[in-house]
């Protein structure tokens, strides 16, 4: 019997590889803080491109732009490393994404509880709002059409 196993990053391509898609990145911390960021032009390219983000036209929204540095790059784990650092960016910070080497934003990371020192890089992030040493209590990314 076959299957057929369609990832998230399947249904993100096909529902971007044909019209224009905005992206708004949301989050919150510990405190009940919230802040977003927004980027007008959103697209995952398909499985045999590696899943290459496609991410321009950033808009502030109070976090600042956490993206800009993965844009162009495919999607990592840990078996299927697809960054550019030497060792694998998802093994070191404990998470998947479109890392480069490795990254400004890690939603897939490992979930912590606020700040917290003693393992930088590995909780739920967004470098320019919170830092490293910072695990978001929330992150959601939605897309839409334009």
């Amino acid at each position: 019997m076959q299957t057929n196993c369609v990832s998230g990053l399947d249904v993100l391509h096909y529902l971007t590889r044909r019209q224009t898609h905005q992206l708004l990145v949301e989050m919150e911390d510990f405190t009940g803080q919230k802040a977003s960021a927004g980027y007008s032009y959103f697209s995952v390219d398909s499985e045999c491109h590696g899943y290459k983000l496609n991410v321009t036209g950033f808009i502030n929204e109070g976090a600042g732009d956490g993206l800009n540095v993965h844009n162009g790059m495919k999607f990592s784990t840990f078996d299927k490393d697809q960054d550019v650092w030497p060792n694998n960016c998802a093994k070191r910070y404990l998470g998947a994404f479109w890392y480069q080497s490795c990254h400004h934003a890690n939603p897939n990371g490992v979930y912590r509880w606020g700040a917290d020192g003693t393992i930088s890089g590995d909780g739920v992030e967004w470098l320019p709002w919170k830092g490293y040493d910072y695990s978001l209590k929330a992150i959601s990314m939605k897309i839409r059409p334009v």
